[in-house]
């Protein structure tokens, strides 16, 4: 391991209080770690949301830092193939740096934002962008891609053999164009050794979080995502698929305000007698347009939501006593049963595996 790389480990093991004075003391004999150049490649009609999503969590870091009375850890910098305006599909246009003037080894973490179909192909097409991205690719100590950016590093031969996410929509397509790669069609993020790559859109966000924790410790991650007003950090091997979400966007409009409601009030009783009184429905006529509307009984749609919300939980380090009362599965041997029944994994060695990833 380098310097860099062994003063990052000694921060990422030190306790809150002592960062801050180790920050401090580095201000006052004016040493500064490099700053961590990070690039994100984009292109005509790249999706703003993949570049602005990660730019905002590292520049939050930049700032938590400097409030800590540290210096920021981060250059972050957008490139294109030609440099200059480069618009995205929403019609705003970002400033960029042409990737061509960067010299081979000057960037440490290199990642391509997504697109839509169209200006993906194009991209994928782009002779100095396929060039300027190989080579950079290949000297970084880190690369990857946002949502469908996948695809322009599977075209440039990148990915072979390498376990990957991108976005759900556009699997099927992937796993037919690169074979070779290994897709996980239900991460939100997937790192394989230098390579990390994120699922669609949002996702970035939670992938540039755990960058953020892998580079400088857990402790700065929270406060980062607080400031976005973010519900809750998202682990990597979560899946993209919510069971609310799907039956929220399937089920008519009373039983979407009720699945909402079940979001929210996962301790409280969920029998089919409680759930038909809150829809106002007979509990027959309940269960039939529920299950129509999310293709699960009611019974299985509420322990499918109380898992999801405990893996969540769990891996933010909480006990599984806490767990199991907050998702109505108590006692705690209630809970263990069925997550072991659904992930094949207890939730203690769970929550050992995946705290503060």
């Amino acid at each position: 391991m380098d310097t860099i790389g062994l003063l990052q480990t000694r921060f990422a093991s030190m306790s809150p209080d002592y960062q801050r004075g180790f920050l401090a003391e580095m201000t006052n004999i004016r040493y500064f770690l490099p700053m961590h150049r990070i690039v994100l490649a984009v292109y005509p009609g790249f999706e703003l949301l993949d570049a602005s999503g990660p730019v905002s969590v590292f520049n939050g870091a930049n700032r938590a830092l400097e409030q800590s009375g540290g210096q920021p850890f981060y250059r972050i910098e957008l490139a294109s193939a030609q440099g200059g305006l480069v618009t995205s599909s929403s019609g705003v246009a970002v400033d960029t740096g042409p990737l061509g003037g960067l010299a081979s080894g000057s960037v440490d973490t290199l990642l391509v934002v997504g697109a839509e179909r169209e200006p993906l192909v194009q991209a994928m097409a782009e002779p100095r962008l396929r060039e300027s991205l190989a080579r950079l690719a290949g000297s970084a100590q880190r690369f990857g891609s946002i949502c469908t950016g996948a695809f322009v590093l599977a075209a440039l031969g990148l990915l072979e053999g390498r376990r990957v996410a991108t976005h759900w929509d556009a699997c099927a397509p992937f796993a037919a164009a690169f074979p070779s790669v290994r897709l996980d069609a239900d991460a939100l993020y997937v790192t394989d050794g230098p390579l990390w790559t994120s699922a669609g859109v949002t996702t970035g966000i939670d992938m540039a979080l755990a960058m953020l924790a892998h580079d400088l410790g857990a402790t700065i991650t929270g406060p980062v995502a607080k400031r976005l007003v973010l519900y809750a950090r998202r682990p990597g091997h979560q899946s993209q698929f919510s069971p609310l979400l799907q039956a929220q966007a399937n089920a008519d409009s009373p039983l979407a305000d009720l699945i909402a409601w079940i979001q929210t009030h996962l301790d409280a009783p969920l029998d089919v007698c409680a759930l038909a009184a809150r829809a106002g429905l007979s509990e027959r006529t309940f269960h039939r347009r529920f299950v129509a509307a999310t293709g699960q009984t009611p019974a299985r749609f509420v322990e499918m939501a109380r898992l999801d919300a405990a893996r969540m939980l769990l891996s933010r380090g909480l006990s599984l006593k806490s767990v199991a009362a907050q998702v109505g599965l108590f006692p705690a041997t209630r809970l263990s049963e069925a997550f072991e029944r659904r992930f094949g994994v207890t939730p203690r060695l769970f929550r050992d595996m995946h705290a503060d990833l």
